[in-house]
């Protein structure tokens, strides 16, 4: 019964993570018109100060202690956050860029990039479904590579930055509140002084566009660490396999927002190219159900009768 109870709220935190970050793309143009790197840093230092007055709410300040005595955790947190803050600055530009649909493309792929870092770094074997799901994706990429006269060089950056930012955190055990709070300290100096060169050139534009714009760019650092939050929540109390079927919320949000409500063009080519990546996750996904089954009928069936 408890497992019930621990999955229904495991669930609805999962969605809130990624229906928020789905969302994104309305988000970031009412931060203009901030640039790019304004907009990261804001995001940087409002989500340090959303995270310490967490922590201090909840208590979790030795948390961080014990991360910061852990030398090995602290260079790995700082590749992390070099790593998501090209993330977001990346995310930042496709979006306001009118690019939305290329920016869906890169999470939509990002968990066969994910897969292809596994065997790359962790020397981690493939099933077949797998190989195939790889296989069809890089397809995919050739496909829209036509379509765009160019390699879709976005989709690809936010696919490979934060499935390298997933690699680092798994080769870390520091709860989500703390480690989000270290990766931002350790970016926050260059984000303080990238938003003094802004406004020392006159490029700055918190505190000179009207109120509620600094509010939208403080509120820009809650909706960064609010997902994260609820995103750690949730995969401790609900099976990685369902995780992997909701991040495609994400994207789907993220691609409707710009075909429906940016009207970005979506040409029969590129449309095949998305087809071919769907394609590729559905692969991917049923082959993944099978493993978790297979796996669970296995553990079944070496528990002795008696228990």
């Amino acid at each position: 019964m408890r497992v019930v109870d621990d999955r229904r709220p495991g669930l609805a935190f999962g969605l809130g993570a990624y229906a928020l970050w789905g969302l994104f793309p309305l988000y970031f143009p009412l931060l203009e018109p901030a640039g790019g790197l304004e907009i990261v840093a804001h995001r940087v230092i409002w989500s340090l100060v959303f995270v310490a007055l967490l922590l201090t709410v909840t208590r979790a300040w030795p948390q961080v202690r014990a991360a910061m005595g852990d030398r090995r955790a602290l260079l790995i947190l700082a590749g992390a956050a070099l790593l998501i803050s090209g993330n977001w600055l990346v995310f930042v530009y496709g979006v306001n860029s009118g690019q939305v649909v290329e920016t869906s493309l890169g999470y939509f792929i990002n968990p066969l990039v994910s897969v292809l870092l596994g065997v790359v770094v962790l020397a981690e074997r493939l099933r077949p479904g797998q190989w195939v799901a790889v296989g069809i994706a890089a397809v995919a990429v050739t496909v829209l590579t036509v379509d765009y006269g160019h390699p879709p060089w976005i989709a690809l950056s936010l696919a490979g930055t934060f499935g390298l930012y997933g690699l680092l955190k798994k080769l870390v055990r520091v709860g989500a509140a703390p480690g989000l709070l270290l990766e931002t300290a350790i970016v926050v100096i260059p984000a303080v002084v990238t938003l003094g060169v802004l406004h020392a050139h006159g490029e700055g534009t918190a505190g000179n566009a009207g109120v509620g714009h600094l509010l939208l760019l403080i509120g820009s650092g809650v909706a960064t660490a609010i997902p994260l939050l609820l995103f750690a929540a949730a995969t401790r109390r609900i099976p990685l396999s369902t995780v992997g079927l909701l991040q495609y919320l994400t994207p789907s949000m993220q691609l409707a927002i710009g075909v429906f409500v940016y009207g970005e063009p979506m040409p029969p080519l590129r449309l095949v190219g998305f087809a071919v990546v769907w394609l590729a996750l559905a692969v991917f996904t049923v082959d993944s159900l099978r493993a978790v089954r297979s796996s669970r009928r296995r553990e079944a069936a070496t528990v002795p009768a008696g228990l």
